[in-house]
């Protein structure tokens, strides 16, 4: 297959430049990047006013799969994805059964291989069956596939254990990802602790939930030399946590989700369950520190937290229904809308934050790069185009988000995997 792209608005993320550029891709890879390419192809894509960058790449997504498949799985996620612009996904192990042996990994592997192209790459437990208290076979997941150990879902609180898979994690390079929140403070609480749950007369989350394991796991990674990346950063106080202890020389890197740099706790007074997500939604003054965070690098990527639930479920009451939002369809768009539309940051420094900088944190080495020679996973979208967010139109399962009938600027055109055209805006 031989595509041309022509006079799209080239970004590389690595250097952050951004240039009108032809792209001449043969074979699954970038052979040409220059002006005027004048070459045969099987297809040409005329990208005059849009945007071409390397392959989304999300390290934080939920699939379902195995055995939660009424959410999501592995074909309607990675549709989504692509929907997304997202070329490669990090999928975590909170499946039924849990991904924390061999054999579930390579389940999700061959799967995905069926799959409409999309990367998937597993995420396995750190502990066996996330309960918490015993490590998983870090070395036989690791030879299997597995990219990387969490129990995101769950807090590990037993300390020793976390100790104990961070020092095997070190030896196998393999990162660590953390879901920081103590379970004893938090565990069956809905929302923030604040002025929304005092309004509502429920126990809330408190941040400094969070911010306590950010820190204990902050200084196990900084003692046993282990790589811990923190998910889905929530709180400004978190994001100083982790600028104090990148500075001293601890190999920590964090993530944020769209709806932490957008949404409030209020959001629970308007939309209920549908805005119930984990961490929760907090304040407008973590808003500012998150968005601090990510203009001075505190805060390394930009990733979905993607979590499906049926219908049914985010139905329930507040206190009862699951926490989790959808996200890989509308990530890009909600991030050129907050932060590139306003002014808050360039584009090369979003698009690194969802390319180069997870690819690089997962030791995906041939992902999120855009150059000669570079896997030709690309996506093209127009920065410019407005539309309104409609779940109805969703390649998910699941319609559960709250941004819901928001208007965003910043639409994918193609999503392109090897060099093959796996979706195209109509």
């Amino acid at each position: 297959m031989k595509l041309l792209i022509q006079h799209g608005r080239v970004v590389d993320p690595v250097s952050g430049t951004v240039s009108i550029q032809d792209l001449y891709i043969e074979n699954g890879k970038v052979v040409q990047l220059e002006k005027d390419i004048r070459q045969e192809a099987d297809q040409v894509i005329d990208a005059d006013g849009l945007v071409v960058c390397p392959g989304l790449v999300d390290m934080h997504v939920h699939l379902r799969d195995p055995g939660l498949t009424y959410k999501e799985d592995i074909f309607t996620g990675t549709a989504a994805a692509a929907h997304g612009g997202v070329t490669s996904v990090a999928c975590m192990a909170n499946t039924d059964p849990v991904v924390d042996n061999p054999e579930q990994i390579r389940y999700v592997k061959d799967k995905a291989a069926q799959a409409n192209g999309v990367h998937v790459y597993p995420i396995a437990a750190v502990s066996l069956g996330m309960r918490g208290e015993e490590p998983s076979d870090a070395d036989a997941l690791k030879k299997a596939g597995a990219i990387a150990l969490s129990d995101d879902g769950c807090n590990v609180d037993n300390a020793n254990l976390m100790r104990d898979v961070m020092i095997h994690a070190k030896r196998l390079e393999l990162p660590v990802l953390c879901h920081c929140e103590d379970t004893t403070m938090v565990e069956g609480r809905a929302v923030n602790e604040g002025s929304v749950s005092r309004q509502l007369w429920l126990e809330g989350r408190p941040a400094i939930a969070e911010e306590i394991m950010v820190m204990r796991d902050a200084m196990l990674a900084e003692e046993t030399g282990a790589h811990v990346h923190i998910c889905h950063v929530s709180t400004a106080k978190s994001v100083d946590i982790i600028r104090r202890m990148k500075k001293r020389g601890v190999a920590i890197t964090c993530e944020t989700c769209p709806q932490y740099f957008t949404l409030t706790e209020d959001e629970i007074l308007t939309q209920g369950s549908m805005a119930r997500v984990n961490p929760p939604l907090r304040t407008a003054k973590d808003i500012k520190g998150i968005i601090t965070g990510l203009k001075d690098g505190t805060i390394d990527a930009i990733a979905t937290d993607h979590a499906p639930h049926s219908a049914e479920e985010k139905s329930r009451p507040l206190t009862r229904a699951p926490s989790g939002m959808v996200g890989l369809e509308t990530s890009l768009a909600i991030t050129l809308t907050e932060l590139y539309h306003t002014g808050k940051m360039k584009l090369p420094e979003i698009i690194k934050r969802m390319t180069y900088t997870p690819a690089s944190i997962l030791h995906l080495s041939s992902k999120g790069r855009l150059s000669l020679g570079s896997d030709a996973d690309i996506t093209i979208f127009d920065p410019e185009e407005v539309w309104t967010i409609d779940p109805e139109q969703f390649a998910s399962k699941a319609r559960n988000t709250p941004f819901a009938g928001r208007e965003v600027k910043g639409k994918v055109k193609y999503t392109i995997v090897g060099g093959n055209v796996i979706y195209q805006d109509r």
